[in-house]
């Protein structure tokens, strides 16, 4: 398999980036994109000799001093004025794999040819991705319209030997970084600072990262819950494919199956039981979860169109000979859907912790919070409480942030998709259903010991087994944080 992923006009897909991301493939500008990005240039660069016109953001000032002329000597330290002064981003860093996101989505923008930038500056970004050089960019600062300014503009900062970035273990400033590379800065043309800073690509990155990782906690999430159900002595039946098809939601259908496939062959599933129901966070996992499943299928197609657009302003559209400027830059269509899945993720967590209440109450034959001796053990009591702690934050993180708006730009920039302000609340959604997770992993793993000497699946046998190498029956009162911190490292570098 070669170790370069070719950036072309195919637009990249979620499967794309978890190759790119999973193998550590490097990446190139087809033929194809090298050719579109210099004919776009090159007609730009005609437009501005021959032409005295105005045009937003080329040869004016930006937001409410869109009227301003900028005369030709000064276009160049327009951009480099507009990278500089945007760079006004507050609070902690982002992730690293965040920002290796954010260039790898605004290469792929650049090169589909409608932004104008020079050839030189999109390869040195991708020289960024490739040599895992990630400016140093922060979290708050973004309305989600006009694009990611503020991120965007820490973003490119490096370019130009300014700003900061961490580049193997360590943090540089740009200027370092160019000298540590005998680099020379790059110098921004006509219209190109803008291209670099409209775009959805902080939303973008944020929602792909979330996608990619709520793909996987949904397997999690059957997976674990089916562990659960033998942990609790549940019952099968909720799980019949009949019952599903006659509510003909696909989300649960598919769950359904899932589930029924993970207990296949379990000797508790099939013993007779002595309740006639199960609570609902047994019983209902297939509507529940199914819904969250229908929900990441949802978002993968809206995330998916983002991906393949261009999200600057304004467009140039050399065989046209055209450049217009719009709003391809405004975050509404992300803005809703992170909210979506931060509701979604949100309720894989609530659902999870519910059941792993159910399993520290001393029912079905199970000892108080799953530990022997209780009393002079707590055992798992207290985990539970992380877990309702952990949920209660989500459910307050879900406030919707696309709901709201405040006029920025003298009144020029009057409605904002406040998408970025979404796209960190689901971030954090979705590291604490990870940690819920992992915390009922902790307490079915344990529940399940007490149901022997019947095993549950062969599948799920398999699954405990590999746990237990890394996190042990707890016999008598430990430090369980470190137990959930394994926990949840065990479900990040494992597959369900």
């Amino acid at each position: 398999m070669s170790d370069f992923f070719s950036i072309s006009h195919q637009a990249l897909t979620l499967s794309d980036i978890r190759n790119i991301i999973d193998n550590k493939l490097k990446i190139q500008l087809s033929e194809e994109a090298k050719q579109a990005i210099t004919n776009c240039r090159t007609f730009l660069d005609q437009h501005i000799a021959t032409s005295e016109a105005p045009v937003y953001g080329i040869n004016t000032g930006f937001g409410s001093l869109y009227s301003r002329n900028i005369s030709k000597p000064d276009l160049e330290k327009l951009q480099s004025n507009l990278v500089m002064s945007h760079a006004c981003g507050t609070g902690p860093e982002i992730p690293q794999g965040i920002v290796k996101l954010m260039l790898l989505l605004k290469i792929q923008s650049l090169a589909f040819g409608y932004s104008g930038s020079h050839l030189n500056t999109v390869q040195r970004l991708v020289d960024f991705f490739n040599e895992d050089i990630l400016p140093v960019i922060y979290e708050t600062g973004s309305l989600g319209a006009s694009g990611d300014l503020a991120p965007l503009a820490h973003l490119s900062l490096p370019l130009l030997g300014k700003g900061e970035v961490n580049y193997k273990g360590e943090k540089i400033s740009g200027a370092g970084l160019l000298a540590k590379m005998q680099w020379e800065p790059v110098h921004l043309k006509a219209k190109e600072g803008l291209a670099l800073l409209n775009g959805t690509q902080f939303m973008a990155a944020f929602a792909v990262h979330a996608l990619i990782k709520g793909q996987d906690l949904m397997k999690w999430a059957n997976t674990i819950s089916a562990l659960s159900i033998d942990a609790f002595d549940g019952r099968i039946e909720p799980f019949d494919n009949k019952i599903h098809q006659i509510r003909n939601q696909q989300g649960q259908i598919t769950v359904a199956e899932h589930i029924r496939k993970l207990l296949d062959g379990s000797e508790i599933i099939k013993q007779p039981k002595k309740h006639v129901q199960d609570p609902y966070s047994f019983r209902c996992i297939p509507q529940v979860h199914g819904a969250t499943q229908d929900t990441l299928i949802f978002a993968q197609t809206i995330i998916e169109r983002e991906l393949a657009g261009v999200t600057d302003n304004p467009n140039v559209f050399p065989e046209e000979g055209e450049i217009i400027s719009g709003g391809n830059f405004h975050g509404q269509p992300l803005a809703l859907i992170l909210d979506y899945l931060a509701i979604a993720m949100a309720e894989l967590g609530s659902i999870s912790e519910r059941r792993t209440y159910q399993l520290v109450s001393g029912s079905r034959g199970l000892p108080d919070f799953l530990v022997m001796n209780p009393g002079l053990n707590s055992g798992l009591m207290i985990p539970q409480y992380s877990a309702a702690s952990l949920v209660s934050q989500s459910k307050q993180l879900c406030t919707p942030a696309s709901v709201d708006s405040i006029v920025s730009s003298n009144g020029q920039e009057d409605h904002v998709s406040m998408g970025a302000n979404a796209a960190t609340k689901l971030y954090k959604v979705v590291e604490n259903t990870t940690q819920i997770l992992a915390i009922e992993l902790l307490n079915a793993s344990q529940a399940i010991d007490f149901r022997k000497p019947l095993k549950t699946s062969p599948v799920l046998e398999q699954l405990i087994r590999n746990f237990r190498q890394e996190i042990p029956l707890i016999e008598d009162d430990r430090i369980l944080h470190n137990d959930i911190v394994n926990a949840v490292k065990f479900i990040k570098t494992h597959s369900a």
